[in-house]
């Protein structure tokens, strides 16, 4: 046995060997930590990238949930490389740079009115760190160091940082990990398709504002600092929220001072046709944005927050104008990084965001076709994002009689086929370059279909789906 693995070692590629050896891939188990070759993707053209096998797959996912303008884009490579030219760095402690400053109006022209403001990160998680951060330095400058405690959702995703993740609304991202759950109290996931059964989807919206009317009765807005929420659940299965849900919260949030921090790291830059979702295609207008992701394409890793000018007019009127923010990154602001978003803007504001609002229909009404497949229960999305979940059966909707790992069988047939997708359990989530085309649609529809029926064959096969 032993001359068999050393002989699978022996022949395998260099950078996979290397990989394996020597770098920790994000969420790893710890049967393999450590030890882990994923797949390699080599190089990436428009909505395609190219794996370490030579195939080349649509990508389905723009990377993760990023590649909004696509791959190999010279407009952003250029402007990246004639700003590391003149300016690589800076020290944003007690200096700033043209293009942050440029673009920090830039984004204020896009955000709900009175959103003039931003905070520069690293990322979406810092983004959201630096948010919450702020609310609790405003309550401790305005005499309120109990108003603290922060509302997210079952379902919810909003970073990996310790505070961020404490946000998280998913089972499996707390079983082995610590967090501040002291500090956060969860409502429902506003998820229709799992509303209970009988109710209407207007009862299900009133009954979740309700829900949130209670909390804070039972907790005392006097405890609670924010109400943190993606407009659509991304990582946690593109869950689009009933009509009118988002303008309850924030109408509850306003009557009891609690901050609307809503979470765009996926929804902003043009995924739902807009730079900001919140106000164009949600009708709120929140106190925080934080936002990552499609701000530079994933070409440069850059987040941040917008920040209601409300907000420091209260800090100015303070008693305590010595009452420091203690509170920054060493890259934020980062010119290279902020030029990049400006070139990207550039794009989306040249064209690109009308052709996503334009093939966006198309998009959710090709994959819609895939309910009539009997493994898939419902198709969801709005924009330029889509999630496909697979049910045992159309009774009682349940997925923990499958195997949950068919989002991954999904994913394995779709890669065969020239589709990368994100398999999350029972669910195969996509969100592809704001500049795909109706055709690259259809290929998406018809490789996920064949390779759902695929995965169909083979639960039936294994006896663990009777289809």
């Amino acid at each position: 046995m032993a001359a068999v693995v050393k002989d699978a070692y022996a022949a395998e590629d260099p950078a996979d060997r290397l990989a394996r050896d020597h770098l920790v891939q994000p969420w790893p188990v710890s049967g393999s930590i450590g030890a882990e070759a994923r797949g390699r993707i080599l190089e990436g053209d428009g909505i395609y990238v190219t794996d370490h096998a030579g195939r080349r797959l649509i990508d389905g996912p723009a990377g993760m949930w990023c590649v909004n303008v696509g791959h190999r884009r010279r407009e952003i490579v250029d402007a990246m490389a004639e700003q590391a030219m003149a300016l690589s760095y800076n020290s944003p402690w007690y200096t700033t740079n043209d293009p942050s400053a440029e673009l920090a109006a830039r984004l204020a022209g896009h955000a709900p009115e009175g959103l003039q403001h931003v905070f520069y990160t690293t990322g979406g998680s810092s983004a959201v760190e630096t948010a919450l951060r702020f609310m609790q330095f405003r309550n401790n400058v305005l005499g309120r160091p109990a108003k603290k405690r922060i509302v997210s959702r079952e379902g919810a995703y909003h970073g990996s940082t310790y505070l961020s993740a404490s946000l998280n609304g998913r089972p499996r991202d707390h079983d082995w990990m610590d967090s501040a759950s002291e500090q956060v109290l969860k409502l429902s996931c506003p998820n229709p398709f799992r509303r209970p059964a009988g109710m209407a989807v207007e009862a299900f919206c009133a009954h979740l504002l309700q829900e949130f009317r209670d909390l804070i009765a039972r907790e005392g807005a006097d405890t609670i600092g924010a109400f943190i929420a993606e407009p659509i659940m991304a990582s946690g299965g593109v869950i689009v929220p009933p009509d009118g849900y988002l303008a309850g919260m924030r109408a509850i949030c306003a009557e009891h001072d609690i901050l609307f921090i809503a979470d765009e790291v996926v929804t902003a830059f043009g995924r739902l046709g807009d730079v900001f979702a919140s106000e164009q295609v949600f009708g709120i207008a929140p106190d925080m944005i934080t936002f990552a992701k499609g701000v530079t394409s994933g070409y440069f890793p850059l987040g941040g927050v917008m920040i209601a000018e409300r907000l420091f007019e209260d800090l100015r009127r303070s008693n305590h104008s010595d009452a420091m923010f203690a509170h920054g990154l060493t890259y934020s602001s980062h010119p290279i990084g902020c030029a990049v978003a400006n070139a990207n803007l550039d794009l989306l504001e040249g064209g690109i965001l009308d052709h996503a609002r334009t093939v966006a229909p198309y998009f959710q009404q090709s994959l819609k076709a895939l309910e009539a497949l009997p493994l898939v229960g419902e198709v969801r999305g709005l924009g330029l994002m889509a999630c496909v979940e697979c049910v045992a059966d159309h009774v009682s909707n349940n997925p923990l009689a499958l195997d949950l790992e068919v989002g991954k069988r999904i994913d394995r047939h779709c890669q065969d086929l020239g589709l990368l997708v994100r398999p999350l359990i029972h669910m195969c989530v996509m969100s592809p370059p704001l500049v795909i085309e109706r055709g690259e649609i259809d290929r998406m529809r018809e490789i996920l279909d064949k390779a759902i029926r695929l995965t169909q064959d083979e639960l039936v096969r294994e006896g663990l789906w009777r289809g």
